[in-house]
Order: C-alpha cells, then sequence, then structure tokens
C-alpha cells in the first residue's frame, strides 16, 4: 500500500469541493488547480493550495507541473475534461504520481463507446444494434440515436427521424463531440422511445475483488442529459438486479477493472430487456444517491483503492437501505427549451429544513458564465420511502431562497410532486410525455409584490436619516396613497398601493389590511388579512427576489418617471444567451422557410440553434461567424411574407 498526504484534484466547483470534503476527512491534504474564469469560485478557496492554469482544464502539461510543484502524491480527475483521458493517467503515473481511478488500459478500452461495445458483446452482455458506417442508417431503422463514441453528458447526440436530416445530426454531432472531447467520431444506434437509463455501480481493488452497489435509475432527461436520478429504480426487482449487476461485474473482471466505475444500460420499458449502452470509467454525476442508500463513500473507496488497499468485503456485505433522489439544479430556462442562462447568483440560501445533501460548486455572489456547465448544485434527499425522499427533495428545492439567475428550481420541483413521477412512470420520454407546469399563479405573485412593497418602505425607512422617525407614507396633507410598481416578467406591471393606517399597519387600495409583524435588513413579517408568513428579501438594484411558500419571485421595481428604451425591430431574433456565432446560413435579402436554421451559436460546449418562426425575407443580419454575442443582442431581423399578396 502506498500512503497519499496531498491529493490534486484536476477538476473544479462541485466535484472538487466534495472531493476536498472526503480527502480531509481521512487526512488528505488537498490542492486545486483553476482557469483564470474560476479565480473566485469557492473550490480555489477552500483548498489547501490552488495553482492557476494558463491552458485551462484540459492542459495536461500544467496539471502534472502543479502537482511536482505542490508535491501532490496523487491525482484526482473528478467527473468531465480528463477523467476519462487514458493518455494524462498513462501521464500521471508516469510522473510518479497515483491516478485515482483505473488503468489507463481500462480507460481506454472502455473510453470508447465502439470498443466498450464490442467488449460487451465479447463478455456476453446485450447490446442495441449499432453501426459506425454512416451509410448503414437504413440498416438499423428510424428513429436512430447519433452518439458520439468518446466523452458523455449528452453533448454529441442527436436523435434522427428520418434519413432527410441525418447528414445534418451527424454534422452538429461532430462537431459537438470535437468541441467537447477532442473526438469528433460518432457511431449510429438504435433509439427506444420508450425506454428507462438504468446503470450499475461497481467497485473492483487491485486483488481481484469486484462488487456491485445496485443500480441508479436517469431517465429523467433534457437534450440527453440526466436532471433527476434515483435508487433503487423504481422498476427493478430483484431478480432484474441480480441479472444486470452479473452482467455488469462480468464485463468489469473481463478488463481487470479497478476503482470506481459505472455500467450503463438501457431498459425497454415495456419487455423489461435491458441492453448495455456504455461503461463510465470515473466517479458519476449521481453518485451521491448510491452512497445514501449504501452508507459507502465513493471517494473514500476510490482514494483507498488507489492507495492498494482491498475492499475488505464482499457482495454479500452490501446492504441497501431506503431510496435516495438527486436533482441537478441548473442555470437555464425549461420555458425555453431548457437553454442555459446566464448571470450573477445574487441569492443562494439553502434552508436547514428539511435536511438533505447540497453538494454545491456556487455561493450568493458567483457569476455564472458560459466557459462552463451550468449546472449550480446537486440536492440529494433520503428517505424511507420513494415518496417520502421526493417530498422532502421538492420541499428543500422549494425553500431555497434562490435569484439572479433563471434556473431549473421549480420545474424539479414540479417533477417530483407529479403524479406520474410518483408512481414511477419515468421513462426517457418522460419531460415530453408529461410536462410537468411550473406556472406561478396570480395570487402567489400578489403576495410577493405585497411582501416587497411592505420591506421596500421599511428598507427606505432604515436609511432615511432625515424623516425616518415618522410613519411610513406620513403626510400632513390628503394625499393620494404611495403607489408602488413591479414588473413581473411575462405577467407584466403589479401595482401596490397603501396607505398607513397606524405603527406597522396598513391598507391597500384592494381593500386588504397588511400588518407588518417584523422587519429586518433581507427579511420581512407580514400579515395579510390574518395569514402571517416570512419572506427572504434580497434586492439587487431595482431587481428583489422574494421568498414565498414554493418559490422565490423576481420583481423589478418600475421607475417612477421611465425612459423610452429602444424598441427590438419587428421580426428581430437575439441570442437567448452569451455566446460565439460558429455559423450564418443566411444572408441579406434571402427568403427563409419557417422552421429553417438561420444561425448556430456555440455557447457551454454545445450548439443552440437560431431558427425563423415564419416565411420571409432577411431584412437585416447584424452577425458573422467569429463574432460573440450577448444575451438578447439582436442577430437578425425577418420581413413576414405577406401570403394574401404572395397569391
Amino acid at each position: 500500500m502506498t500512503s497519499i498526504d496531498t491529493l490534486l484534484v484536476a477538476n473544479r466547483g462541485e466535484i472538487a469541493r466534495r472531493i476536498f470534503r472526503t480527502a480531509r476527512s481521512m487526512g488528505i491534504r488537498c490542492v486545486a488547480v483553476f482557469a483564470a474564469a474560476d479565480a473566485s469560485a469557492p473550490f480555489v478557496a477552500e483548498a489547501d493550495e490552488a495553482i492557476r492554469l494558463p491552458g485551462g482544464y484540459l492542459d495536461q502539461d500544467a496539471i502534472i507541473e502543479a502537482a511536482r510543484r505542490t508535491g501532490a502524491g496523487a491525482v484526482h480527475p473528478g467527473y468531465g475534461f480528463l477523467s476519462e483521458n487514458a493518455d494524462f493517467a498513462r501521464a500521471v503515473g508516469q510522473a510518479g504520481m497515483i491516478w485515482v481511478g483505473p488503468e489507463p488500459e481500462a480507460i481506454g478500452a472502455m473510453g470508447d463507446k465502439i470498443a466498450a461495445k464490442r467488449s460487451a458483446v465479447a463478455a456476453g452482455v446485450p447490446v442495441l444494434p449499432s453501426s459506425e458506417d454512416v451509410s448503414q442508417a437504413g440498416g438499423i431503422g428510424y428513429p436512430l440515436l447519433v452518439k458520439a463514441s468518446a466523452g458523455g453528458g449528452g453533448k454529441g447526440m442527436r436523435v434522427v427521424d428520418s434519413a432527410a436530416s441525418l447528414a445534418e445530426a451527424v454534422a452538429s454531432a461532430q462537431r459537438e463531440a470535437l468541441g467537447g472531447f477532442g473526438d469528433e467520431t460518432v457511431f449510429l444506434e438504435r433509439y427506444v422511445a420508450r425506454a428507462r437509463h438504468v446503470e450499475i455501480q461497481i467497485l473492483g481493488d487491485a486483488h481481484g475483488q469486484i462488487v456491485h452497489l445496485g443500480e441508479r435509475e436517469c431517465s429523467i432527461q433534457r437534450r440527453h442529459q440526466k436532471i433527476i436520478e434515483e435508487s433503487p429504480s423504481p422498476i427493478v426487482d430483484d431478480a432484474m438486479r441480480e441479472a444486470m449487476g452479473s452482467a455488469a461485474v462480468a464485463l468489469a473482471k473481463a478488463m481487470n477493472y479497478r476503482s470506481a466505475g459505472t455500467v450503463e444500460f438501457l431498459v425497454d420499458d415495456d419487455s423489461r430487456e435491458f441492453f448495455f449502452l456504455e461503461v463510465n470509467t470515473r466517479l458519476q454525476v449521481e453518485h451521491p444517491v448510491t452512497e445514501l442508500v449504501t452508507g459507502i463513500d465513493l471517494v473514500r473507496e476510490q482514494l483507498r483503492i488507489a492507495a492498494g488497499e482491498a475492499l475488505g468485503y464482499g457482495q454479500d456485505d452490501i446492504v441497501f437501505s431506503g431510496h435516495a433522489i438527486e436533482a441537478r439544479l441548473y442555470a437555464e430556462d425549461p420555458a425555453a427549451g431548457f437553454l442555459p442562462a446566464t448571470g450573477t447568483l445574487t441569492a443562494f440560501a439553502p434552508r436547514a429544513e428539511p435536511e438533505v445533501r447540497w453538494d454545491s460548486g456556487v455561493e450568493a455572489g458567483s457569476t455564472i458564465g458560459t466557459d462552463f456547465d451550468p449546472m449550480l448544485a446537486k440536492v440529494i434527499a433520503h428517505g424511507p420511502t420513494r415518496s417520502e425522499a421526493a417530498s422532502r427533495l421538492a420541499l428543500a428545492l422549494e425553500r431555497c431562497h434562490l435569484g439572479g439567475v433563471t434556473t431549473n428550481r421549480d420545474f424539479l420541483a414540479a417533477t417530483l410532486r407529479h403524479e406520474a413521477f410518483i408512481a414511477g412512470d419515468t421513462t426517457t420520454d418522460f419531460i415530453a410525455r408529461v410536462a410537468p407546469v411550473t406556472a406561478v399563479g396570480s395570487r402567489s405573485l400578489q403576495t410577493a409584490a405585497i411582501a416587497a412593497a411592505m420591506w421596500t418602505q421599511g428598507a427606505n425607512r432604515s436609511v432615511d436619516r432625515r424623516w425616518g422617525f415618522a410613519p411610513s407614507n406620513w403626510r400632513n396633507a390628503g394625499l393620494p396613497p404611495t403607489l408602488i410598481s413591479f414588473d413581473a416578467g411575462s405577467e407584466g406591471p403589479i401595482d401596490v398601493a397603501y396607505r398607513s393606517a397606524r405603527d406597522g399597519v396598513f391598507t391597500l387600495t384592494s381593500g386588504e389590511t397588511v400588518t407588518v409583524v417584523d422587519w429586518q435588513d433581507g427579511e420581512v413579517t407580514i400579515e395579510i388579512d390574518r395569514r402571517r408568513h416570512t419572506s427572504r428579501i434580497t434586492r439587487t438594484g431595482a431587481d428583489l427576489h422574494v421568498q414565498i411558500p414554493g418559490t422565490t419571485i423576481t420583481l423589478q421595481q418600475r421607475p417612477r418617471f421611465p425612459l423610452p428604451g429602444m424598441e427590438l425591430p419587428t421580426g428581430g431574433l437575439v441570442a437567448p444567451m452569451p455566446g460565439a456565432v460558429i455559423d450564418v446560413r443566411c444572408a441579406l435579402g434571402d427568403q427563409v422557410a419557417a422552421g429553417s436554421i438561420l444561425v448556430v451559436l456555440e455557447a457551454m460546449k454545445m450548439e443552440h440553434h437560431i431558427t425563423a418562426p415564419f416565411d420571409g425575407t432577411v431584412s437585416k443580419l447584424s452577425v458573422k461567424v467569429g463574432d460573440h454575442v450577448d444575451n438578447g443582442q439582436l442577430l437578425l431581423a425577418i420581413d413576414e411574407i405577406d401570403q394574401e399578396q404572395d397569391t
């Protein structure tokens, strides 16, 4: 065995912090590496020492040099970036350091999905029909899936419904795979529309012992990326678990697997047949649900195995308890096709109850940009039953004070509370099929606006050194009530007009009576017609993020004398997020058809298509390939064709 006293984590964000937590509990000193965009990130401040990477997280030479400079005897790659790069794993070993992961040969064999499928066939594990030859698409049949051979996380994946769209899907997947993983190789695979994504966690040591830790179901996905994962799966029984676990262990033994890994399967929801998909030779994003149901710290096991220790337990020693569910909290807009969002996370304050696990890479004040994946946190709940775990997780999400960036929080909570989810009807088409509703009711908006108005009047008085002693809205003449107006996005303006009746009591022109029970900087407790609640409130400029039961509502206080603003041209198409223009498929004066792709943006290593909303003529073109655009920036404008005039 080899002792590890200093560990370099070649990753960032929440996974770096999570590895630090376990490593420190084992008495191991932690070193971080960081790119310029992460200079003020929490994980950098939490490391015992941190080294700036001039070339970013894929700069292998700089990472190994950082390990040398800091005396790190081991390197943990986390997930993503270089975690499944066999050359990097080999280079770490050649530099005299311990690689916390499987052998480079296993990474090379399993990191290539095409080679992994061949290994699965050799081990007797069932696989889906596939082909490396694009011309063989007809033999596979439609719909089919174009998949990147390297990497994961939904990048380089496209569902193709017909031969007419195959070439475009292949080209787009290749570009995305090359940008995300440095390898543009793709292959075709049968697409099973009503399926479940179920994976088996494996652990293997250097002494030949290999076990599995049960399954995780990760079927609820958008853009082929997981957003909710759970263990155990609601459809896997003991016999199926035994069959899938045995297949995973057999494959791991065939390649003498060492460290933590995951064997992924696709399960046909109708027949309950399972098919091999791939092996992830690293820690998975969703590993916490396995930890909570088994009580086994997977990072600790990785470090023990890397140091040469034996697992010390067998398959029969592993005990499963209760149910765990994880939700990935992203900066993204579900209403806009889950497009990533950017901005400053001005409010981020999870509540102490209900007790759940928050694995987060951000804090209040963090900037969410386009350089990296937009995941803010993983929230994991464990309970004696699946329904209790789901309810606990939903409530924890709802009670978190969150603002400044558009997130999928409300969508996650609505999904967890949906009757289809509770029933275990969680196939990969769940989002498209069920479409959980996340609309905020008019009463909730009005309650948030009243709380914001009451907090604002208190905030104004707290800084007014001349008239702050006087009752709010005090006048020595009969004047109109005080009016505060808020914008609530697409809901339009919300007005709150009030008069001060006596100390702490206000009457609204709507007829309601409001009592301010308590006012603090960042919080107000009000009682509306005898119904009391406390709202956390964070103000940034004109924006107020108001916590109400169930969610946080962002309101923008409208100025009393608004200035005229610039109007968007009719038919104008704007950038839905900051990004780089990688393709422009129209020219000024071109006639375009509704649905045709006009501009392709790249943001957060993924492509986003800007399409024509109607038939028309390009009347303005403001960008070219290579331009970097901001959120809301005008890309082009289209004049709609008058169909009646044309005929």
